[in-house]
């Protein structure tokens, strides 16, 4: 038997479910996630990146928007709070967060730009299936999809710390991303041959 959701949708007078507001928490959250991206690249981009406290500022920017990226689908899916503009707005609002920074920072010259190629041409590429087999049926994120977000979160946080100069630092950063780059190649390469498995399951005549 399934379990009942913690907070089951209101119902009005008659049995009818109460589709939720869009004026709700986790959709500010995801509010708050686009209003600080341009904050955030202004911090870090300003005097070319090289004032320390705009730089912690940044950082700091950065991992409040994460936070939020952590809480607002928790909250949603806890409190049956899920509506369609969080259903567009929340992965909007992830893809413009991590594209600024890495496009920031190969602007810097922090990071090659290949890498920042690569990266969001896996990231739009993998969007573009989604609604590619849309149709036939819905991609969920993976396990892979879920460990690259950690990864690229993770390196680009130590990226924007200023005190790259220190080797410990400035190794680990590069050694996190190497990992987040080979796993985004990875499951770019699974979305791939899933989004094909699953039109070919839909043309494939019924028995």
């Amino acid at each position: 038997m399934t379990n009942p959701p913690t907070n089951p949708a209101p119902r009005a007078a008659g049995g009818h479910i109460h589709a939720p507001s869009a004026w709700n928490l986790p959709n500010a959250l995801t509010v708050l996630r686009l209003v600080l991206v341009p904050l955030f690249v202004w911090l870090l981009v300003r005097e070319g990146g090289h004032i320390e406290s705009n730089r912690l500022l940044a950082t700091t920017a950065f991992v409040v928007a994460i936070v939020t990226d952590r809480f607002d689908g928790d909250i949603a899916r806890r409190w049956n709070l899920v509506t369609n503009f969080g259903k567009i707005a929340d992965p909007i609002a992830d893809k413009a967060l991590t594209g600024a920074a890495f496009i920031a920072l190969s602007y810097l010259g922090e990071l090659p730009w290949w890498i920042t190629v690569l990266v969001m041409v896996r990231e739009w590429g993998v969007t573009a299936l989604r609604f590619w087999v849309i149709r036939h049926g819905v991609m969920p994120a993976s396990r892979g999809g879920k460990l690259k977000t950690v990864l690229q979160a993770i390196a680009l946080g130590l990226y924007l710390l200023p005190w790259q100069h220190v080797a410990v630092l400035h190794w680990t950063a590069v050694t996190i991303m190497a990992a987040a780059v080979v796993v985004t190649i990875a499951t770019g390469l699974d979305y791939v041959g899933r989004a094909l498995r699953l039109r070919a399951a839909a043309k494939r005549p019924l028995p």
